[in-house]
């Protein structure tokens, strides 16, 4: 069982350059609806996920004062026994803020559900990145699930991140969320099943998995 790294690639950062970073309008009260640039990788990724159009494809959408990631799919692992399974997906989003404006990313939400039979355990690992380095948090954004839990959890993370500063000059920034889930069945009862998932949110723009909150200050 590996973990991706947590610094972006020479290939994602390639891959990102190629499509170029969307130049969004900001608004006092946020950003004008658009889709904008991501990429993925890693093994739990939702099935035959590809990027933009048609429906149950990945895609990056900026709304107003939120930035998420839509995707007709939830993110799981699940494991019988004797196993441990890991899945992992790795998200890079690209965006420029234009000259005049002082954005602040404030938080992450996410929400899913566990169900851990006697014996086992799920883990939930996320990772949010600004710029290739892991930014930190106000409260923890991973979680351990002990055996006997079933029920749905979610996830509203604080940002430690200084604002976006791009009063003079347009700021080009990258924005990386990394998830990994573990489902551990090693000793559950026989024909029982560990599993572990982060599941969408129901959203005027449509299903979601991950959202990026933003305040918009004064220059």
């Amino acid at each position: 069982m590996k973990n991706l790294p947590i610094l972006i690639s020479s290939l994602t950062l390639l891959s990102l350059n190629a499509v170029g970073l969307s130049q969004v309008q900001a608004q006092t009260s946020g950003f004008t609806t658009l889709n904008i640039p991501i990429s993925f990788s890693g093994s739990g990724c939702p099935p035959q996920a590809t990027l933009g159009p048609p429906q149950g494809t990945l895609q990056a959408v900026i709304n107003g004062d939120t930035l998420s990631i839509t995707s007709s799919s939830a993110l799981e692992a699940k494991a019988s026994r004797p196993n441990v399974v890991s899945k992992s997906c790795n998200f890079r989003i690209g965006l420029n803020v234009p000259s005049g404006f002082n954005v602040q990313p404030i938080s992450v939400n996410y929400l899913g559900f566990a169900d851990v039979p006697k014996g086992g355990s799920a883990d939930l690992d996320v990772k949010i990145l600004f710029k290739g380095r892991e930014v930190a948090t106000t409260n923890n954004p991973n979680q351990t699930f002990r055996a006997g839990f079933s029920d749905v959890w979610s996830k509203d993370v604080g940002l430690v991140l200084n604002p976006i500063n791009a009063c003079r000059n347009p700021v080009s920034s990258v924005f990386g969320i990394n998830s990994t889930l573990t489902a551990n069945a090693r000793n559950i009862p026989k024909g029982q099943e560990t599993q572990i998932r982060i599941d969408t949110i129901d959203t005027t723009i449509g299903p979601v998995l991950f959202q990026i909150k933003f305040a918009f200050n004064p220059c």
